[in-house]
């Protein structure tokens, strides 16, 4: 039976928008950098950059810079990449645990 690598059964899952908006979410508890690198992936599994700017109108080296680790993408960016690949930007209030006084 051939071995699969880890990268390849990821991106095969990440095809899956629930399966991504999961990824992207986890990731982005980490940390914006991790978040970015996730979406990478995302992206990487939804026919890579070429594709993803194709769909967006964004323009691919920026498309680049603006996933890279030190990245820094415009929400407008952001959304139109999210709804590329499937999934759907949305706000939740954080749960906040009552003070003992």
């Amino acid at each position: 039976m051939p071995v699969r690598s880890y990268r390849e059964e990821l991106l095969k899952q990440l095809k899956n928008p629930r399966e991504a908006a999961e990824y992207l979410n986890a990731c982005m508890n980490d940390s914006e950098e991790v978040f970015l690198l996730a979406l990478r992936d995302v992206v990487e599994a939804s026919g890579g950059m070429a594709t993803i700017a194709r769909k967006t109108d964004l323009n691919r080296e920026n498309l680049y810079r603006s996933l890279s680790k030190r990245g820094n993408p415009k929400l407008s960016s952001l959304s139109a990449i999210l709804e590329a690949v499937g999934i759907k930007l949305f706000f939740a209030p954080i749960k906040r645990r009552k003070r003992v006084a």
